[in-house]
């Protein structure tokens, strides 16, 4: 993408549909007059008499204890420099996403017209009541370390300045792993530290506190080394100034087991990589641009354990793995502050979080076979859903031990299913889809390129990486089209109605014939269809011109299926085709099935359907936990709609006994686990979150997915076909972009398991 339409882009997104990221939204009911009176006066007063008496019951009755103020004076912003507080706002913004997205805290951002250290401090002591911590973001050395240092002496509540400690404890815990893999130990290793900033000295006095020596640490600033006999030095830099008599990074580099980059890019040459000790540690954290580049350094050292602050090299180190997690711990046992012990706990619990067997979930995310600890994997996935229930709980554990906590966690369990139950755990579908799109991606087909909607999400998957769109429809529509998008990358453009086309239209069309010349079909008619994109286009997918193809934006459903079904036509021992929605709630991700093709199934085809829907959960990642819809609940109900539901259930449970599937039931008793444990407790869901529901007709399906579609609000990605020969899928007439590129990835991982199949299969013979 280019620097000028990445410009527009940013900007469009940060203003519209509204201006901002962020928004406050009532969690108490507002509809009546009793409500109102309640929310304010004259019921607000119970709740404020009840504060006055005891200050800690705010926690109890307002939002408080949840409430976190992300606040800079914009001294110090990303790569930006000092841009000011208003400037600093959209980066403010986007923190408090991501404590939403992640851990289910609510960021509000708090800009401070001021770079003088009294009063940024004296205004944030003024503002703290409101908040249960303070996250300062963004503020420049040597300043930073003064303000949180009174602000954490003279507050009750925790404080933490990302930018220092957030690197300090993800890097802290990569280099205890790449270490271990080593053999080298904390005390023995020879760490070189490029840079001086607030970040590098956070990382290294954590280093130290996990027993890295003085003696064996050289940090440099702009001037080289720092120098014990160097004057003018700050306190900070002081406090690692070297007694080494050298003066460059190249002279820190020799013999040197480990290298932190907190600086500028590409200041470290090949030169200095061969320079150091066997097994090299990299740490190239300048961003977006490393201190020296991934695959040169890899080519350089084939010993090296390189980690960057890059998303598309092993071994991220990323502040999200920590700031969300480490807040969440402490608001969560009331914490008075953020110390030494939490950040150790917090690196820790990553470390060894390391470790530990990796989710299919999130082997799928990243397109790993396997994710194991190794020189490729010293740290935890920014996707990884076990980060909630692990690294929170540790801080909370230190913080109870350390003496910080006010309101101390007795039953760890229900704590852990809490965390689990929150936002930040598994409602992440669409980047998972995405990323695992990236890693291998495929030839898709879009058979409406001429459309304009379709066309941007072409260009969209194009400069994401997600997929290689091949753009079918009217040549001279969709070159104009590609102007006004400034879309000028070189993509194949195919037009079956072009005399350049006309070789393969009728090689198309004589297959077509041969496949269905016993069913009426003439050789006349195959050549006129393939005319028709979607025979077209589906014709491209079966003879391995194209891995996928979508369409059904311009186009009403069933005239887009017949073409599919009879060009691709079933899989192996398949019966019924059907659809899957993945719908995006507040409760995690609901697999929905069948949306779109079969009207009114038997119990045999609603069996077929509900393991074909589990199959598209477990290729997610996620396993299926499947619900079997109906107006009845276990055998209530004699009509035969129930009946059929209940005999798809036996069929399942005869065919598939480890499958968690249960029914007939009622959509309450799925989705609420409370009633359903206390009427149905022999239930197979008893005890479990569903998250498939499998329905007895298209009527209730369809309508139930576009109720939450539009009603909730409810992101949707489908419906996505199950059971066909090839990876085709048929989006909703007049489908929004965003609907589009989503499913463009799904079609890019459905060939993506076909591959793997096909390969699988081919090693067994």
């Amino acid at each position: 993408m280019s620097k000028q339409k990445l410009r527009r882009e940013a900007l469009i997104y940060h203003a519209k549909p509204q201006p901002g990221k962020i928004k406050i939204v009532p969690t108490k009911p507002y509809s009546t007059q009793r409500d109102l009176a309640l929310a304010y006066s004259p019921g607000v007063a119970e709740p404020c008499l009840e504060i006055a008496k005891d200050k800690e019951n705010v926690y109890k009755y307002t939002s408080k204890g949840n409430v976190v103020a992300i606040i800079s004076n914009g001294t110090a912003v990303l790569g930006l420099g000092n841009i000011g507080p208003e400037a600093s706002k959209p980066v403010m913004e986007g923190k408090a996403l991501l404590f939403k997205i992640f851990a289910d805290i609510d960021g509000i951002d708090i800009e401070v017209d001021t770079e003088d250290v009294d009063k940024f401090v004296e205004t944030v002591k003024m503002i703290a009541p409101t908040f249960g911590g303070i996250n300062l973001e963004d503020i420049k050395a040597p300043e930073a370390f003064e303000i949180e240092r009174r602000l954490k002496e003279e507050l009750d509540i925790p404080v933490m300045h990302d930018d220092q400690h957030g690197t300090a404890i993800i890097s802290a815990a990569a280099l205890l792993n790449a270490l271990e893999l080593t053999g080298k130990k904390m005390q023995d290793a020879k760490i070189v530290i490029s840079g001086a900033g607030a970040a590098a000295v956070s990382c290294t006095r954590l280093y130290k506190a996990f027993g890295a020596s003085p003696e064996h640490i050289v940090m440099l600033d702009s001037k080289g080394v720092i120098r014990s006999d160097r004057e003018s030095l700050s306190k900070e830099k002081l406090e690692f100034a070297s007694d080494r008599k050298i003066d460059t990074l190249d002279e820190a580099m020799v013999g040197a087991d480990v290298f932190v980059g907190l600086s500028i890019a590409d200041i470290v040459t090949p030169q200095m990589l061969l320079s150091m000790a066997d097994d090299p540690i990299v740490f190239a954290m300048a961003n977006p641009d490393p201190e020296i580049n991934y695959d040169v350094a890899i080519a350089t050292r084939k010993d090296i354990i390189m980690a960057t602050g890059r998303s598309d090299h092993p071994n991220q180190v990323n502040n999200v793995l920590g700031f969300p997690f480490i807040f969440r711990g402490a608001l969560d046992v009331r914490a008075t502050a953020i110390n030494e012990a939490m950040k150790m706990a917090a690196v820790k619990a990553l470390a060894e979080l390391t470790k530990e067997p990796v989710p299919e979930q999130v082997n799928i995310a990243y397109g790993e076979t396997r994710l194991t600890f190794g020189r490729e994997y010293i740290i935890p996935k920014p996707f990884d859903q076990r980060l909630i229930a692990k690294i929170p709980p540790a801080v909370a554990k230190a913080a109870m031990e350390s003496g910080v906590a006010r309101a101390p966690i007795e039953d760890w369990d229900k704590y852990e299913e809490e965390l689990l139950q929150r936002s930040g755990n598994d409602n992440k579908v669409v980047r998972l889809l995405h990323s695992r799109a990236k890693s291998n991606i495929k030839r898709i087909v879009f058979a409406e390129a001429d459309h304009l909607d379709v066309l941007k999400a072409a260009q969209i998957v194009y400069e994401e990486g997600i997929a290689e769109p091949i753009l079918l429809g009217r040549k001279d529509v969709i070159l104009e089209l590609k102007k006004e998008l400034e879309f000028d990358a070189d993509i194949p453009i195919v037009d079956p109605l072009d005399k350049e086309f006309d070789e393969r239209l009728n090689q198309y069309a004589t297959t077509y014939w041969e496949s269905r010349r016993r069913s009426g079909t003439t050789l006349y008619s195959a050549k006129i269809k393939m005319k028709e994109r979607n025979y077209f286009g589906a014709m491209m997918v079966l003879e391995g011109d194209a891995d996928g193809m979508i369409s059904g934006y311009s186009r009403a459903y069933p005239t887009v299926v017949k073409p599919i079904l009879e060009v691709i036509g079933m899989a192996a021992n398949v019966k019924k085709v059907s659809t899957v929605n993945i719908m995006i709630t507040d409760r995690g991700p609901l697999f929905l099935a069948d949306t779109s093709i079969n009207i009114d199934p038997n119990s045999e085809e609603i069996a077929e359907i509900a393991q074909m829907t589990a199959n598209v959960a477990s290729t997610f990642g996620f396993e299926p936990v499947m619900a079997l819809l109906s107006y009845a609940n276990f055998g209530s109900s004699s009509h035969p709609n129930a009946k059929k539901v209940r005999e798809a259930v036996k069929i399942l449970h005869k065919k598939n006994p480890d499958l968690v599937v249960d029914g007939e039931i009622q959509t309450d008793f799925a989705l609420n686990r409370e009633l359903l444990e206390s009427k149905f407790p022999f239930s197979k869901l008893a005890g479990r979150k569903v998250n498939t529901l499998v329905f007895p007709n298209l009527e209730s399906a369809n309508i139930t997915y576009k109720l939450l579609k539009e009603l909730n609000k409810s992101d949707s990605i489908g419906p996505i076909m199950v059971g066909l020969r090839k990876s085709v899928h048929i989006m909703q007439l007049g489908a929004s972009v965003d609907e589009i590129v989503n499913m463009t990835a799904v079609a890019v991982i459905d060939a993506q398991e076909r591959e793997k199949r096909k390969k699988a299969k081919s090693s067994k013979q």
